[in-house]
C-alpha cells in the first residue's frame, strides 16, 4: 500500500472528510486530494516523466508543493529542493541527481537560478500552480487545469519515490533513494507513536524539502486519514492564528520554532488563548530541557522529541504520550525501525554503554546510489550505522551523547562542511580552507571556516564572505572566517575539523542583542525600521532589540524589507550586512550610516 493508494482509500472512505486546508484559504476534502493529485501525475506522464525518473521540484512551501511532491511520487521518484538555492547548487543537483525534468512554481520568477540550470542542462521546465475556482481548489500543469484522472502505471512499493542528498563531509553529498515502502513505513510508525487519528490537524510549518516536513508533517498524516494545514513555512506571527482558525491539534517543528513561538508568546498572550494542542513534537535538532518545559507551560500539553535521519525515511526513536514516560534529554525508545548501540567491531552492546547507534528495519533505505565505498562503511551486519554516538538505558530509551560525523546542524538545517570547503577554494585567495562548526545560543552551531590565503593576497573576511553569498544559500554561508598561516592537522596528515573551534578559542556565537526587556524605538532610523518591520512583518509592539528571525522573518520577508529600505530613505543595504544585523537597533545604525555615506561631502 503506497501513499497514493492509502489517499484513494481514503477518497473512497471518506470522501467528504478534510485531507488539507490551505492556511488562509480552501479546504481539500480526500475525494478532491486524490482526484488532483492523480490529475497532476496523469500530466506529468504526459510530460514524459515515467517511473524510473527522478524529477526536481523547486516549489516554496504550500499546498502546491505538498500535493507536487504527492503526485511525482506517484509516479517517479520525487526530488525536493530548497528554492533559495543558487544556480551553482541547482546546476549540481542536475548532475548529481541525474534530473530528468525541473518542477517550477507557475510564475515565480525567483526561481530564475532553477529554470536557468535545467535549460542549460538540456531538461524539462514544467510549470505547477494552481488557482481557485469557485470553493475548489485546481492544480495547473503548463497553463492547464490538471484533474483528469488517470487508470495509468503508478509506482509500487519497491520503487523509489523520494531521493533527497545527504550531506557528506569527505566526499561529495551522498544521494538516498527512499522507497514507497520506506516512506509507508516511517508514516506508519508515526501514525502509530502519536495515535493519529481522523480528528487531528497537524500545522505543517516546517520546509517540504526536508524528510521532516515531507514525513512527519505530510504522510503521517494522510496515512492516518487526518487533515494537513498546509503553511507558507514557519512564522511566529502567524502561528496563533494558524493554530486557533483551523483547530489544529498538534505541530511538529525544531527547537528555534519552539523558542520563537515562546518568545511571541510571551509578547502576545491573549493570541493563543483558545490553542488547544494535544501535543507538541520536536526533531531534527536536540531539545533542551529547559525549552521542553517552558513549552508544556506555556501550552498545557505534552511535549514529544523525536529522533530521525533521512537515511531512515525520518523517524528512528520518539519519546510516547502520557501516561507513558518521557524522558527529558532522551529522544525516546524506538519507534519504526529497530535501535541498538554498537561498538567499532561490529558487536552489539549492552544497555549504559556508549557506542555508534545503529538500526534497522522497513523504513531504512537499502542503500546509497551508485555509492558502494559509502554502503560498505554504512552498513555492519545487516545495520545500518548512523554516525551518531549514544546510549540506551534498561528502558530502552535512547540518549544521544554526540555526533561522529563532522556535519553542522544549523537549527535542523543540515550543512556539509566540504561542500562549504570546495566553494571557498574556488576564490582565487585562497591555498587551503577547512569549515566547522562553531556553537551558537540561538541555533545549536553555527558555520565558520578556517582559512590560508595564497601568498601576497590581502582578501578580508567580509569579501570572502561576500563570495560565499553568491555561490551558497544564506545559511551556509560561514557566520565566521578566521585566517591562519597553517591549520592543524591530525595525525593521519587530514586537516582537523572536530574540535577545532576550540583548538582556535572561538567564542560562542550569541543571539546578537536579544534582550530579556522590551525597549521601544527612539531614533529617526529606529522609529523607521520599526515601521518597515511591522508592515512587512504584520506584527506590531517590536522592541529593537528583537530578532529579524524570531519575530517571524525569512529570507523572501529580508527583501521586502530591504526594497522597503530603498524605496523609502533611497540607500543600498545589502543581505549580508543585513543579516549580521539582524535587530532594529542595529539595521537603524546601518541605515545612518549609509545616509552619512551617500551625503555630499
Amino acid at each position: 500500500m503506497t501513499i497514493f493508494n492509502t489517499i484513494a482509500d481514503h477518497a473512497t472512505a471518506t470522501p467528504s472528510r478534510p485531507a488539507m486546508i490551505v492556511a488562509d484559504g480552501v479546504t481539500i476534502t480526500y475525494e478532491e486530494l486524490h482526484r488532483q493529485v492523480d490529475g497532476v501525475a496523469t500530466a506529468l506522464c504526459e510530460t514524459g516523466v515515467s517511473a524510473g525518473d527522478t524529477v526536481g521540484i523547486a516549489l516554496r512551501d504550500g499546498v502546491d508543493m505538498a500535493l507536487t511532491f504527492l503526485a511525482v511520487g506517484a509516479v517517479a521518484a520525487a526530488a525536493p529542493l530548497n528554492p533559495s538555492y543558487r544556480r551553482g547548487e541547482f546546476d549540481f543537483e542536475i548532475d548529481d541527481l541525474g534530473l530528468a525534468a525541473m518542477i517550477v512554481g507557475e510564475g515565480d520568477a525567483e526561481i530564475e537560478p532553477a529554470t536557468e540550470a535545467a535549460d542549460a542542462a538540456g531538461i524539462p521546465v514544467i510549470r505547477i500552480g494552481s488557482k481557485v475556482i469557485g470553493n475548489a481548489l485546481e492544480m495547473t500543469v503548463d497553463g492547464a487545469i490538471a484533474s483528469v484522472a488517470s487508470s495509468g502505471q503508478r509506482t509500487g512499493m519497491d520503487d523509489v519515490a523520494l531521493v533527497l542528498h545527504t550531506s557528506g563531509t569527505t566526499s561529495r553529498p551522498k544521494i538516498v533513494p527512499l522507497t514507497n515502502r520506506n516512506l509507508m513505513a516511517s508514516a506508519t510508525a508515526i501514525v502509530r507513536t502519536l495515535s493519529l487519528s481522523p480528528v487531528d490537524r497537524v500545522c505543517n510549518v516546517m520546509p517540504l524539502f526536508h524528510i521532516h516536513g515531507l514525513v512527519a508533517g505530510l504522510c503521517s498524516s494522510l496515512v492516518g486519514g487526518a487533515t494537513v494545514i498546509c503553511t507558507t513555512g514557519f512564522s511566529a506571527p502567524d502561528m496563533a492564528r494558524w493554530l486557533v482558525g483551523h483547530q489544529a491539534t498538534w505541530y511538529t517543528a525544531v527547537p528555534t520554532m519552539h523558542q520563537a513561538l515562546l518568545e511571541r508568546r510571551a509578547s502576545f498572550p491573549d493570541e493563543f488563548n483558545d490553542v488547544e494542542l494535544r501535543f507538541i513534537r520536536s526533531s531534527s535538532s536536540s531539545l533542551a530541557p529547559v525549552v521542553m518545559e517552558s513549552l508544556e507551560a506555556a501550552f498545557g500539553c505534552p511535549v514529544v522529541e523525536a529522533y530521525g535521519m533521512t537515511e531512515a525515511a525520518h523517524q528512528m526513536a520518539c519519546n510516547p504520550l502520557p501516561p507513558a514516560t518521557r524522558k527529558p534529554g532522551s529522544v525516546g525508545p524506538a519507534a519504526g525501525p529497530e535501535v541498538a548501540i554498537m561498538n567499532d567491531a561490529g558487536e552489539l552492546l549492552e544497555a549504559g554503554i556508549v557506542g555508534e547507534v545503529v538500526i534497522k528495519g522497513p523504513n531504512v533505505t537499502t542503500g546509497y546510489h551508485d555509492n558502494a565505498e559509502a554502503n560498505a562503511a554504512a552498513f555492519t551486519n545487516g545495520w545500518f550505522r548512523t554516525g551518531d554516538q549514544g546510549r540506551m538505558d534498561t528502558d530502552g530509551y535512547l540518549f544521544l551523547t554526540g555526533r561522529l560525523k563532522e556535519i553542522i546542524n544549523r537549527a535542523g538545517e543540515k550543512v556539509s562542511p566540504r561542500e562549504i570547503d570546495e566553494v571557498i577554494l574556488e576564490h582565487p585567495g585562497v591555498a587551503q580552507v577547512v569549515t566547522f562548526a562553531v556553537p551558537d545560543s540561538r541555533l545549536g552551531e553555527q558555520v565558520a571556516a578556517a582559512v590560508v590565503t595564497t601568498g601576497g593576497s590581502a582578501i578580508s573576511e567580509r569579501q570572502l564572505r561576500e563570495y560565499c553569498s553568491e555561490h551558497l544559500a544564506p545559511y551556509k554561508v560561514p557566520r565566521r572566517i578566521v585566517f591562519l598561516d597553517t591549520i592543524p592537522k591530525g595525525p593521519s596528515g587530514k586537516l582537523r575539523r572536530i574540535g577545532l573551534s576550540e583548538q582556535l578559542g572561538l567564542q560562542e556565537l550569541d543571539a546578537h542583542g536579544a534582550s530579556g526587556g522590551h525597549v521601544e524605538p527612539e531614533s529617526a532610523a529606529e522609529l523607521l525600521m520599526a515601521e518597515l518591520w511591522a508592515e512587512v512583518l504584520g506584527r506590531e509592539n517590536l522592541s529593537v532589540n528583537d530578532h529579524f528571525l524570531d519575530v517571524g522573518g525569512d529570507s523572501l520577508a529580508a527583501t521586502r524589507l530591504l526594497t522597503r529600505v530603498r524605496d523609502e530613505i533611497d540607500v543600498e543595504v545589502s543581505m549580508l550586512d543585513f543579516f549580521d544585523s539582524p535587530t532594529i537597533a542595529q539595521q537603524a545604525v546601518l541605515v545612518e550610516q549609509a545616509l552619512l555615506q551617500s551625503e555630499p561631502v
